[in-house]
């Protein structure tokens, strides 16, 4: 990896002079004695750490002397000699794991440091590599399950359970010639891409950037190891936080927030308009509504004093004036209720109806003094 980006990107990486992994890499990080590493994604939560991207799962092997008829539990590991790892590594800190659920202890087995001393079972915690077991002829790797148990609350979801960080993982028959007679079952947890928190986030962008470009090469170099590698990679699970470089180039084909809103916006403004044209009729047909109204006071303010014209019945012109009153009461009875507007239209009804009261109101006077001046009059003649 380090000599494809060396040769076919702008940067130029320097490995460390030792090899170290977990948390040693993680420290020297934090010292600023490097800038990335290579770390399995089950080391603890620290809040000055930040996960690039996802590179390839490494793959919890358990291979054993005797056959494929042992079977994967205590019997396997009592008073046997062990390979793990050396100690504080991935498959050791694993396999503790695994023997502690099983109630065994360290005095139920022997740790061997070389694996070379062919122990009774080998704990290897690593990517798939064609040729791993290609110089132990005689292992057979142990299962956890078969792959119809994935998913169906057996042990290997009881590890995963434990350990929200692995993931199920089946192993082809064959991939390991004799070593897999047939597939196994067993768990996987990524090596992540890892860098302090404050690593500028454009340099972060560029380097996921160039691993992915060249990622055919990477799958033909080591073949079965990157062949997960994509650009819509998960961060779901990372251990720490996803740095701000790779956020970016995850959310690099999102639209921005003009974008993803402006079609919101256009409903909106469409709705806004549409409310207001709505309010706008609404208006208008109550105006309509309340200019009917009024009009009706008109037609019968008009009717009642176009009946009057020349009358002298005193009744009829005293029922005219009341019920021109009455029509004035209605109308502000409506202007109350706001039924009707205080608009122009009724300020010139009030003045029709005090005209046509005051007019009725004039005639009633000269009827009733004609009629006095005409009583005296029949009397004198009589």
């Amino acid at each position: 990896m380090v000599s494809l980006l060396n040769g076919e990107s702008s940067f130029h990486i320097t490995l460390t002079e030792t090899p170290m992994g977990g948390a040693k890499a993680l420290d020297a990080i934090a010292a600023g004695d490097a800038d990335i590493a290579l770390v399995s994604n089950y080391i603890g939560f620290r809040d000055d750490m930040a996960t690039i991207m996802p590179l390839y799962p490494t793959v919890l092997h358990i291979a054993h002397q005797g056959g494929i008829d042992v079977e994967l539990g205590p019997e396997m590991f009592r008073d046997a000699t062990v390979y793990a790892g050396e100690e504080g590594s991935a498959s050791r800190r694993l396999f503790e794991r695994i023997t502690k659920s099983m109630g065994l202890g360290p005095d139920d087995f022997d740790f061997v440091t070389d694996s070379s001393t062919m122990p009774d079972v080998a704990v290897i915690f690593g990517p798939i590599s064609l040729e791993r077991f290609a110089g132990y002829p005689g292992y057979v790797l142990s299962t956890l399950g078969t792959p119809q148990d994935i998913g169906t609350g057996g042990v290997i979801d009881a590890a995963i359970l434990r350990n929200p960080h692995f993931r199920s993982f089946v192993i082809p028959a064959g991939i390991y010639g004799p070593a897999t007679p047939g597939p196994v079952v067993t768990v996987a947890v990524d090596k992540i891409l890892v860098a302090r928190s404050d690593l500028d986030e454009t340099l972060v962008y560029d380097l996921v950037n160039d691993v992915l470009r060249l990622r055919p090469a990477l799958a033909g170099m080591r073949p079965g190891i990157f062949q997960e590698l994509s650009e819509d990679f998960d961060t779901s699970k990372s251990t720490f936080v996803v740095h701000p470089g790779t956020q970016a180039y995850l959310q690099r084909s999102e639209p921005d927030i003009y974008e993803r809103y402006s079609g919101v916006a256009e409903v909106v403004v469409t709705l806004i308009i549409a409310l207001m044209s709505a309010a706008f009729a609404g208006l208008r047909i109550l105006k309509a509504m309340r200019k009917n109204r009024i009009d009706r006071f008109y037609v019968e303010t008009i009717d009642i004093r176009n009946s009057c014209k020349g009358s002298t019945d005193l009744i009829v012109l005293q029922h005219a004036v009341t019920r021109v009153k009455e029509l004035q009461d209605e109308a502000f009875d409506l202007l109350v209720d706001e039924k009707l507007a205080a608009n122009e239209s009724f300020r010139i009804f009030v003045t029709l109806t005090n005209d046509v009261i005051s007019q009725l109101e004039k005639i009633l006077e000269r009827t009733l003094e004609q009629e006095k001046r005409a009583v005296p009059l029949s009397n004198k003649q009589g």
